[in-house]
């Protein structure tokens, strides 16, 4: 066991907790829990955006599928993620932010009625289960690889949630948007350091980024066939624009106190994120090269241990200090914003259509109660998951809001002819057709389900919105005709 090290990230950990305790004794109300009051500056709507994107799939995850399929398989992410980001910032942002919306579920209710608002709310705080689950996945590893196998992945999980759930309770997004700011300086400093010697490590960058092109690891584009296409343009999109109806993105858009630092912040972070996510897949490339055997070893059995192992084996305490100050960062900036994202939503979306005389205080208690809960279901998920991909458990969140909300979202505010019955059926059908694909396997590998529930989706908003507008049409005609 490195106690040393194990010292240092517990910490790190407790301090960044302290900052976001701190943040907490501004909270005044259930908008300043949610929104942070709409007070971010440009600055920390930036690394609010980033850190919330740079998680445990981005310092583990990517690397090991980079290094296993090169660039062709991470489109989903960082690249479907990035661009996400820049979407929300030029074709979002602004008009959601006029709105002066708490929460994404109320544009729903606005556009549609409460019926659309529940329907979409419950897709999207759904999808947060296996988001979240990776992140605490990661804490378990990490607190398992320091100790040395003394302390068990599932002990890890829940030493690491509790020390993240405490400022999440007390400071909100206000807590969040603190520790993310403080977070990204080490994760950004720490990344590059250990880079800069994995590179020396290798020989030199110039070495690294030959044995990539020798290995075509540079490919993004699939091969020429109609079938390669699909599946990669069902990649791309997932994460693309399945994350643009998400509640996180969603608060840090509202919590800016402008909406030209909404709109600024989002494609900033989201450039920033899509080049910052390069430098572990180029240390973990590195490890090709210093370790080879051991990397290989590790590729074939469990690929998210091949940075750690590195650190631990290859590099001095600082860097492992940097190292895993980084991870618990990014980490600890997305875990803390994807558990109060899905609790904010359903106490806004479902339990004040429930209980509909709630003042501001209950509605803040509310929020803290129902965070506590959805942290403990998330933690029992998470343990139950062990052994899946973090990278796979990330994408696959990514689905349902892609099929079940992105088209009403998008539709909503840029057509307006979309109504709630288009809003309903593209809803249905969306998340019908990519759960018959998720539970009949031949359907599955025939073609991507979350394609053929997009494309339903889009169907069923046109179909809903306009069939009955132009039944009535023909009615009417029919009637002047026989008049």
């Amino acid at each position: 066991m490195n106690t040393t090290l194990l010292a240092f990230v517990i910490l790190y950990l407790v301090g960044t907790m302290a900052i976001g305790m701190f943040a907490g004794t501004r909270i005044k109300s259930a908008a300043d829990f949610a929104i942070a009051g709409r007070s971010l500056p440009l600055a920390m709507v930036i690394t609010t955006t980033f850190a919330t994107w740079f998680g445990a799939e981005t310092v583990m995850g990517i690397p090991a599928k980079f290094v296993q399929g090169g660039l062709n398989a991470v489109v989903e992410d960082p690249f479907g993620a990035s661009m996400c980001l820049v979407l929300v910032g030029a074709f979002f942002a602004s008009r959601l932010y006029k709105m002066n919306l708490m929460t994404i579920g109320d544009f729903y209710r606005q556009r549609y009625g409460k019926g659309v608002e529940i329907f979409c709310s419950v897709a999207i705080i759904l999808s947060y289960l296996g988001w979240v689950a990776a992140q605490i996945t990661a804490l378990g590893l990490v607190f398992s690889v320091l100790s040395g196998g003394v302390i068990a992945p599932a002990t890890g999980m829940c030493i690491g949630t509790a020390l993240v759930l405490a400022y999440v309770m007390v400071g909100g997004m206000l807590a969040v948007a603190w520790t993310d700011f403080v977070q990204m300086i080490v994760l950004v400093v720490g990344l590059s350091l250990i880079a800069v010697m994995a590179g020396e490590q290798a020989g030199g960058a110039h070495k690294v980024l030959e044995m990539a092109h020798a290995k075509e690891w540079f490919n993004v584009l699939p091969d020429r066939s109609l079938n390669g296409w699909i599946w990669f343009l069902a990649a791309a999109i997932t994460m693309m624009f399945g994350s643009i109806p998400q509640q996180d993105v969603f608060q840090r858009v509202m919590s800016a106190q402008s909406g030209g630092a909404a709109r600024k912040g989002a494609i900033i972070g989201g450039l920033g994120y899509l080049v910052f996510a390069f430098v572990p897949m180029f240390i973990a490339a590195s490890a090709m090269l210093i370790m080879p055997t051991e990397t290989e070893a590790l590729l074939a059995s469990d690929p998210q241990k091949v940075l750690p192992s590195l650190i631990l084996n290859k590099m001095p305490l600082v860097a492992q200090i940097f190292f895993f100050g980084a991870l618990v960062s990014a980490i600890k900036s997305t875990s803390s914003a994807t558990l109060l994202a899905p609790s904010t939503s359903f106490v806004e979306n479902i339990l004040r259509n429930i209980v509909t005389d709630m003042n501001d205080r209950q509605v803040l208690l509310a929020m803290r109660i129902t965070l506590l809960a959805f942290t403990a279901l998330v933690l029992t998920y998470a343990i139950k998951m062990q052994g899946t991909a973090i990278y796979d458990l990330v994408s696959a969140a990514y689905q349902i809001p892609l099929v079940g909300a992105f088209v009403p979202l998008t539709f909503g505010l840029y057509w307006r002819k979309a109504t709630t019955q288009g809003a309903l059926l593209s809803i249905v059908l969306g998340i019908g057709t990519l759960a018959l694909f998720t539970f009949h396997a031949g359907l599955a590998e025939a073609f991507p389900g979350q394609l053929a529930g997009l494309v339903m989706a889009l169907a069923g908003m046109l179909l809903g919105s306009l069939a009955p507008q132009l039944i009535a049409n023909r009615h009417d005609e029919h009637v002047h005709h026989v008049g």
